[in-house]
């Protein structure tokens, strides 16, 4: 059932998720000190999970459940365990990936983190990104800006595609469902960016706009605990997270771009429209 949530109440949530996510730190550092750590792989063969995921995943539920037993969990974790994807309700909803950029993870590559999200009525309030390897702890509560270790961040001012630097997820190539979308988007926004880069992690990338150091972020076809943390960070930010046609954003089918500013992002998506219509001309 929706209910308003007060102010108290909406800090109390921010203050325990972030003791909590902060408290995870040392065991994916644990593990990401390991290196290459024993890992399995997930339906697809690029889809890599290790020991850490579940056990981050666990402490987390455990911790804002026994804190907030109000509350639902959406987790990476029990949602490939149980081969479903739960539905988003009113209730406070817990949106966590235990190790976003698990194959940075396993590479010892610093772009991987820990992310928590936190809906209620179906609107994302709370984020939390940690990547402990390289001591960045990303926070945001609605309506009281974004952090980057405890010091505010915010957007650049970028408003053109010729004065940007793009995010993009290049290894979606690897899926062939996806493959000739990917090529085709990331050639247009690429040919007429300033610059284009690929940090392998989707929370983290969201980080990075709302720090100002990259300006653009479009991703299509990932799941909800990929983008929940950093949607609430980047828009406390000042930034902008919209639908990949402009219109508002479903973490629950979580196609977005995501922009510095208003004008980028219309930009960006007639950009978009542009690949398109290339795909659609060339595959009649």
């Amino acid at each position: 059932m929706s209910k308003t949530v007060s102010e108290a109440q909406l800090k109390s949530y921010y203050e325990v998720a972030v003791d909590l996510v902060k408290k995870c730190g040392p065991l994916m550092l644990e593990g990401y000190q390991k290196g290459q750590t024993d890992f399995k792989v997930k339906a697809d063969f690029y889809d890599l999970v290790t020991v850490y995921d579940k056990q981050i995943e666990d402490k987390l539920t455990k911790g804002l459940l026994s804190a907030f037993p109000e509350s639902l969990i959406i987790g990476e974790e029990e949602s490939a365990a149980t081969k479903r994807l739960p539905e988003l309700t009113d209730a406070p909803t817990w949106i966590i990936d235990p190790i976003d950029g698990t194959t940075n993870f396993i590479r010892r590559i610093p772009h991987c983190c820990i992310s928590v999200g936190l809906a209620i009525n179906k609107e994302l309030v709370v984020g939390v990104v940690y990547n402990p390897p390289a001591d960045e702890l990303f926070t945001a509560w609605k309506g009281h800006g974004a952090f980057l270790n405890g010091q505010p961040i915010n957007v650049s001012k970028v408003s053109k595609i010729n004065q940007a630097v793009i995010a993009y997820e290049i290894s979606l190539i690897h899926a062939p469902s996806v493959r000739d979308k990917n090529i085709k988007r990331i050639y247009k926004l690429a040919s007429n960016a300033t610059g284009t880069r690929c940090f392998g992690s989707a929370a983290l990338t969201l980080c990075y706009v709302a720090t100002g150091q990259v300006d653009v972020y479009h991703i299509e076809d990932l799941k909800p605990w990929d983008l929940a943390g950093g949607a609430v960070i980047l828009r406390e930010a000042g930034g902008v997270v919209c639908h990949t046609n402009g219109g508002e954003f479903d973490i629950m089918k979580p196609n977005c771009v995501c922009t510095s500013t208003k004008e980028l992002s219309k930009e960006v998506i007639s950009l978009i429209d542009e690949a398109n219509q290339i795909m659609e001309y060339t595959f009649k």
